[in-house]
């Protein structure tokens, strides 16, 4: 019988498409690493400075389209 560690270790959750669409869009656009999670129906979106979240503030509608999506996009500075 296997562990749970052993269970646990070969895990290897997919990033839904929403997620990978929108670092992609972050990483291509202003060559910055972000965190986005979802929470409930709420993408968020956390990124190292505040001039950064600021710009994607204004670019939410590429945001959304890039990912294909129409959830509310939060932005967090962290």
């Amino acid at each position: 019988m296997e562990s749970l560690q052993d269970v646990l270790g070969r895990y290897r959750p997919e990033e839904p498409a929403e997620i990978t669409a929108i670092k992609r869009y972050i990483f291509e656009e202003f060559q910055a690493e972000s965190s986005v999670g979802l929470h409930g129906e709420t993408l968020v979106i956390t990124v190292q400075s505040a001039s950064l979240a600021n710009i994607l503030r204004l670019r939410q509608t590429a945001l959304q389209k890039a990912a294909k999506t129409q959830r509310k996009i939060m932005f967090r500075i962290g």
